[in-house]
């Protein structure tokens, strides 16, 4: 359940009045390998199995997606990563010593060193085009179902750089719901190839991050971007654009044809 009623009361022009308000759902989710678990993520239930898959691919636990043969629901709010046959993993390389919150997806890591992933360089023949970025807030906003009701819920969608919508998330996390948008395009399309990642909202070093491991080239989002996130994706080549509005964009860094 995406959204929750509660009892509240709203003040309008200094006037109280009961009332009925739809608040996002926040719940935390145990990801475990075997029995080891390796992160709390606080999220927005729903699409949990994209969320574990996407979270193992964009934190390198997992390579790619064959590598993870299920999801087993092992309790309440808990999943089990489920190998591939050969497959191995060291649990306690990737295991975090506090919880993931909703709002700082490395916040959790063990150690400054934890927080940058091992990336490569990522490479793309053809940049998106100016056009197409700009047609982004206006389709990414339609796939926003919850947030119209609550205006509580970040959301990141893929699109092919021909502005063709391929799969979006939302979740009160926007680490989460990129994870979650990941995996879902992951089960059937690896590697992602010429995809731009839009997130409704700032472009922040972690989701930069998120988008090279999986080799995505292009994020943009609503917002700015962050210096470190600039910095980071012109040390491995992806395109930065901020402040999709109004038909208008900042390009940080990268290629917009």
């Amino acid at each position: 359940m995406r959204s929750t009623q509660r009892d509240i009361v709203r003040f309008q022009e200094g006037t109280p009045r009961r009332a009925v308000d739809h608040l996002v759902t926040e719940e935390p989710l145990e990801l475990r390998i075997v029995d080891t678990p390796i992160a709390v993520v606080m999220r927005t239930p729903g699409d949990d199995a994209d969320l574990a898959l996407g979270f193992s691919l964009t934190e390198g636990v997992l390579l790619e997606p064959d590598e993870l043969a299920g999801v087993t629901e092992v309790g309440e709010n808990r999943l089990r990563l489920d190998l591939a046959h050969g497959v191995r993993v060291d649990p306690e390389q990737f295991r975090r010593n506090l919880y993931t919150t909703s709002s700082c997806g490395v916040c959790g890591k063990a150690s400054i060193d934890a927080v940058r992933i091992a990336a490569s360089e990522v490479v793309t023949e053809t940049p998106i085009t100016a056009h197409v970025l700009g047609e982004l807030p206006h389709m990414l906003l339609f796939e926003q179902e919850t947030f119209s009701d609550t205006g509580g819920l970040h959301a990141a969608a893929l699109f092919d750089f021909e502005g063709r919508l391929v799969e979006a998330r939302e979740d009160i996390g926007r680490h989460n719901a990129v994870d979650k948008v990941v995996g879902a395009v992951a089960r059937r399309s690896w590697p992602f190839g010429a995809m731009v990642l839009f997130v409704s909202g700032r472009v922040s070093f972690e989701i930069v991050q998120k988008a090279a491991v999986v080799g995505i080239p292009c994020v943009a989002g609503i917002s700015a971007a962050s210096s470190l996130a600039v910095d980071l994706a012109r040390e491995l080549g992806v395109t930065v654009v901020g402040f999709v509005r109004g038909g208008g964009f900042n390009l940080y860094t990268g290629l917009v044809g």
